[in-house]
């Protein structure tokens, strides 16, 4: 069954992640990347920065609750067994730093069929306390066709 186009425009509620010091260094730690900007606060401090920041793909930490707001949609019927992450991109706009209240919106973006599949385009959307974009995300998930 074909994901119905009148879902396109649907926006989720947004969801708001706090940005822990120690998330950032267990972030860090998993991927390897041991740069003391992301586990050192005294380096840190003494840094541009005045705190410890967050690696620029830390956003996936925050911004994959708002994503799932499209797949515990009951509504819309993906079939999971059919579902293939397709590719995602981030435009990159503020650094994360720690304490940072993050709020997320989220957009289905356009739904289409091509060769028996449909792609779902969702975009998030991430700002800071101060209100400012951090981050965009764009996503595009395919169900297989049968």
């Amino acid at each position: 069954m074909p994901v119905d186009t009148k879902f396109i425009g649907r926006e989720y509620k947004p969801i708001t992640y706090v940005v822990g010091q120690e998330k950032i260094k267990e972030y860090a730690l998993a991927i390897g990347d041991l740069n003391p900007l992301y586990i050192d606060p005294g380096f840190a401090k003494k840094s541009k920065y005045g705190t410890v920041i967050a690696p620029p793909m830390f956003v996936v930490v925050f911004t994959r609750d708002a994503m799932f707001s499209l797949f515990e949609d009951n509504e819309i019927k993906i079939d999971f067994a059919r579902l293939v992450h397709g590719e995602q991109e981030f435009n990159f706009h503020k650094i994360v730093k720690a304490n940072d209240s993050i709020k997320t919106t989220s957009k289905i973006k356009n739904i289409y069929q091509k060769n028996n599949n449909d792609f779902i385009k969702f975009e998030t959307k991430s700002y800071n306390q101060d209100s400012e974009l951090v981050v965009e995300g764009f996503w595009t998930f395919i169900v297989r066709g049968k």
